[in-house]
């Protein structure tokens, strides 16, 4: 019970504790800018590895909405002699027969090179490869020409020839209209690809149409890729009987595969990478925590007189140690603000600079800004014990 003599000591209101923490702060500004500086880059590269990944996958999944998850691919696989297999010649027609199946097209393997002129050596091919191309196949696709026009019933049977965007760039060709050394003999480019994530194959090809590559060629007919689209709910059926249509007699020669899970890799894969980099995120951050600490402790050594003048007026222990916490919360929560807004801007520049879409989670900024202030409570926690087991009198003798 409380006689009319006891003295209570004040309370330090919300607003106080924020007054005192702030005016600590003023008094050492270039020593705060320097440690909020190692809260914020800690703070900046977490947000920012956060927002870049989640702006790629964010990418890569827009990328499979519009190209679908759908299509199959399916090429010769080996013998049981360890020789590759052929897939029939009919094998396209077979599989257009599939119920669910809405659309399919082949590419077949050509023995030529192509080059810019004819003054290049043969060896020099540039990783570019010769394909026969079903007329189908760029709906199939869902692909598009950035230049040009796909191939027609026409132009698949003269010398006309169709690049891939990687193939153009490489054979530095830009446009239409311009002729390229293929085989033995001059083509005409009709077309250049647009980018087609879900068949990187065929951005580096030459593509012919059928009766062009057998009449120039010397193309056997024999499809060598098989790619097909079927209804959504219907892609595990189709791709379980795909390789016995393709090849009835020899199913086990066929391999099917589903170029959208590539896509799902590198999504996958990025995770992997972020979870790396916010590791060293969180070292940076550990390095501004260590920034804190030092100098919270360097401040309560050089405010050991004022420390003691407030002991000796009345302040408590308890209101010394929320005092040094409060400035080490706010020191924190400076850089770690700072640190949000730089790593934030950061992600929006790279991402439009990739053309994404810049994402930046919401709980990476709450999970930033928790970060920030655990690292402000535990590198304020020793400075504040140890300024408020200061005595009085050895405060106020100190010089």
């Amino acid at each position: 019970m409380n006689t009319p003599n006891t003295l209570i000591p004040a309370r330090l209101s919300p607003r106080d504790v924020v007054r005192v923490g702030m005016s600590g702060l003023r008094t050492r500004p270039a020593r705060v800018l320097l440690s909020a500086l190692g809260i914020a880059i800690g703070i900046a590269t977490m947000v920012a590895v956060i927002g870049v990944s989640s702006s790629s996958r964010e990418q890569l999944l827009r990328q499979l909405d519009t190209l679908g998850t759908n299509l199959l691919r399916a090429e010769p696989g080996r013998t049981l002699f360890g020789e590759e297999s052929k897939l029939p010649v009919n094998a396209v027609g077979m599989v257009r027969r599939i119920g669910p199946v809405t659309s399919a097209a082949a590419t077949g393997s050509v023995r030529a090179t192509v080059r810019r002129t004819d003054l290049i050596p043969a060896e020099i091919t540039g990783g570019i490869t010769v394909a026969a191309a079903d007329l189908e196949l760029l709906g199939t696709l869902k692909g598009r020409t950035a230049s040009g026009v796909w191939l027609n019933e026409a132009t698949a049977r003269h010398p006309a020839v169709v690049l891939g965007g990687v193939a153009a760039g490489r054979l530095g060709v830009s446009r239409a209209g311009v002729q390229v050394w293929l085989g033995n003999r001059w083509f005409t480019v009709v077309g250049i690809l647009d980018a087609l994530p879900l068949a990187p194959e065929i951005e580096r090809s030459a593509l012919v149409g059928f009766p062009s590559a057998a009449r120039h060629l010397g193309f056997d007919g024999h499809p060598t890729t098989i790619y097909q689209r079927s209804a959504e709910e219907s892609v595990i059926a189709v791709r379980d009987v795909l390789a016995r249509t393709v090849n009835p007699e020899n199913p086990q020669e066929v391999d099917v595969s589903r170029p959208s899970d590539a896509l799902a890799a590198r999504a996958a894969a990025t995770g992997t990478l972020t979870s790396l980099m916010l590791g060293l995120g969180a070292v940076a951050l550990l390095v501004g925590g260590v920034g804190v600490a030092n100098t919270m402790v360097i401040s309560v050594l050089e405010r050991r007189r004022e420390i003691g003048l407030r002991r000796a007026l009345g302040g408590t222990r308890g209101q010394i140690r929320v005092q040094f916490l409060s400035e080490s919360l706010l020191l924190s929560a400076l850089g770690g603000t700072a640190g949000l807004v730089l790593g934030s801007v950061a992600t929006v520049a790279y991402a439009r600079a990739q053309s994404w879409p810049p994402v930046v989670p919401l709980w990476a900024l709450g999970g930033a800004l928790a970060a920030t202030l655990v690292v402000g409570v535990i590198a304020g926690l020793y400075p504040a014990m140890r300024a408020a087991r200061l005595p009085p009198t050895v405060a106020l003798s100190t010089t």
